[in-house]
């Protein structure tokens, strides 16, 4: 379950900084390269550039225009769907922000490793399909770009997301995860600690959102 406290027993194992720790650092940012690499490389195969070229002026401003406003939205709704599944969860208001080289979304509470896991790859998975269906009806040409380099930076953007996973996924069941945003606090079982006694809030009543 999910808490809005720290439940009694229960004991620091583990804080993950992406930004303070720098071989974590440089570990995201270099599978965020190679990410962006791969689905740069696989959007070659479909849509190779020449077939862009000839391309209207006019339609190839109007389109890397919508690329970048795409690629501006994308990251506030990349946070946001974080948000919605981190508060469905934990009925504790996420917080947003930007620190320096990208944006968080965090709160309080201190989420199970099942529900976290849902919400470290929620983004990933909710807009690679959103990205996939748009695909589907922009498969030719400049307009195809513009939707593939959203699914890019889904895919690359997502790397602190797929670190993060991988590493709570070799944690115990049993842990809480407190995600702040700038910072994510482990927290296990401690050997000799009572039984954990506290309210859990999944499901909670509106009543008791903060």
């Amino acid at each position: 379950m999910c808490h809005k406290q720290l439940p009694a027993g229960y004991a620091l194992s583990e804080a993950i900084d992406l930004k303070a720790n720098k071989k974590l650092f440089w570990t995201v940012n270099g599978l965020s390269l190679v990410l962006a690499a791969v689905c740069l490389a696989a959007g070659y195969f479909i849509v190779p550039f020449p077939e862009c070229i000839g391309t209207p002026l006019a339609e190839l401003a109007l389109a890397l225009c919508v690329m970048a406003a795409g690629i501006v939205a994308y990251i506030v709704l990349h946070e946001l769907t974080h948000g919605v599944f981190l508060y469905a969860f934990t009925k504790v208001r996420p917080k947003f922000g930007f620190v320096g080289w990208a944006a968080y979304c965090g709160n309080t509470a201190y989420c199970d490793k099942p529900r976290y896991l849902i919400v470290a790859l929620a983004p990933l998975v909710f807009w690679g399909a959103a990205f996939g269906v748009l695909t589907a009806f922009f498969h030719t040409g400049i307009w195809f770009w513009t939707v593939w380099a959203a699914q890019t930076v889904n895919l690359s953007g997502s790397a602190g997301d797929l670190v993060v996973f991988c590493k709570i996924l070799k944690k115990p069941k049993n842990i809480l995860v407190n995600d702040t945003g700038l910072q994510m606090s482990v927290y296990a079982p401690a050997a000799d600690a009572a039984p954990a006694a506290s309210q859990p809030v999944c499901g909670a009543d509106e009543g008791e959102n903060t």
